[in-house]
């Protein structure tokens, strides 16, 4: 939280910097509306903040953002070049040091029924990401082959905001490093998209993600899946949101050379990522051995963790990691 307070206004760092221990302490996102009402979210639920700091459900008194301040916050987001992130405006996104995804809303530029470019951005949503290591523990002895000490291949399916890149990020780290339930550590090749598992700046992560992972950082998923498998040999890939039919093309082609694939989906359960017809394909060919669904209750903190074999089957449930980390 503290290494984001340079990007907003100095009124705003001084609101942000007040906000009660459990806000500070859960907060998942901060949604930047120009002149409309400034939204946290938690796992708890959400609220809006004061000009003391103080959190609310009622909009009356909440702080509102102005256009300088919103114009001050895309500058420094783009590092005052809206040239250089072209492109992560076109995709919607900007990902900044700490691998806090910053989504945008504003007007779009169509051309050709495809997206040009983002402009008059009006509305931001920074989703703070968190190392919490140990969240994988409970989860890692299911991923493993016990009889050859192999990695499964395994998918993650969780909706937004409940953990899915969080756990992957601790997954890898104890693959990478070694684990009770496993042998030595496994080479690992992460191929980090959005910059999220890894959080690189300058091609250095800021996550521990083991001493044995090597990262492909801001490359898409397919094409850097190729290239881990053609140019660094590891034993295991991780990638984060695959959906695509060329993602589905480099899952099909790690698993023929050999490679477990730890891969995450988007998805509010089993079923509704079967509805995605790219995962629908993966799942029904039983190409992942494993399913971890992650799932958040109303009113619970806590997210629970079901763990299925490739045909939905459950083989058991855990309570989810708690919010300040550690084991289950």
């Amino acid at each position: 939280m503290r290494s984001l307070l340079p990007l907003f206004s100095v009124p705003m760092q001084r609101i942000l910097s007040n906000l009660p221990n459990e806000w500070q302490e859960e907060l998942q996102e901060i949604r930047v509306r120009q002149e409309r009402p400034l939204e946290l979210i938690r796992g708890a639920g959400y609220g809006f903040v004061q000009r003391n700091g103080s959190v609310s459900p009622k909009t009356e008194q909440a702080y509102r953002p102005s256009q300088e301040e919103c114009r001050t916050l895309l500058e420094m987001l783009t590092q005052h070049s809206l040239y250089t992130f072209e492109e992560e405006l076109k995709r919607g996104f900007i990902t900044v040091s700490g691998g806090h995804r910053v989504g945008l809303a504003g007007r779009t530029l169509v051309e050709q029924g495809k997206v040009k470019h983002l402009k008059e951005i009006t509305g931001f949503n920074i989703r703070i990401a968190r190392e919490w290591k140990g969240v994988g523990e409970a989860v890692l002895p299911f991923l493993i082959d016990p009889l050859s000490g192999s990695v499964r291949h395994t998918l993650v399916v969780s909706p937004p905001g409940v953990g899915k890149t969080t756990l992957l990020r601790d997954i890898t780290r104890l693959l990478s490093q070694g684990h009770a339930t496993a042998r030595g550590g496994f080479k690992v090749g992460v191929v980090d998209e959005r910059s999220e598992l890894a959080a690189c700046v300058k091609g250095v992560p800021l996550f521990d993600l083991g001493p044995r992972t090597d990262v492909l950082d801001g490359c898409p998923k397919a094409e850097g899946m190729m290239m881990m498998i053609r140019s660094m040999s590891p034993e295991v890939l991780v990638a984060d949101e695959i959906g695509r039919p060329e993602d589905a093309s480099a899952v099909r082609e790690a698993l023929h050379a050999g490679i477990s694939v730890i891969a995450s989906a988007h998805g509010r359960d089993l079923a509704d990522a079967k509805r995605r017809p790219i995962l629908k394909e993966l799942l029904e060919a039983g190409i992942f051995e494993r399913i971890v669904v992650l799932e958040r209750r109303a009113g619970e903190k806590r997210p629970r963790i079901f763990i299925c074999k490739s045909d939905g089957a459950r083989l058991d449930e855990q309570r989810a990691f708690t919010i300040k980390g550690g084991k289950p």
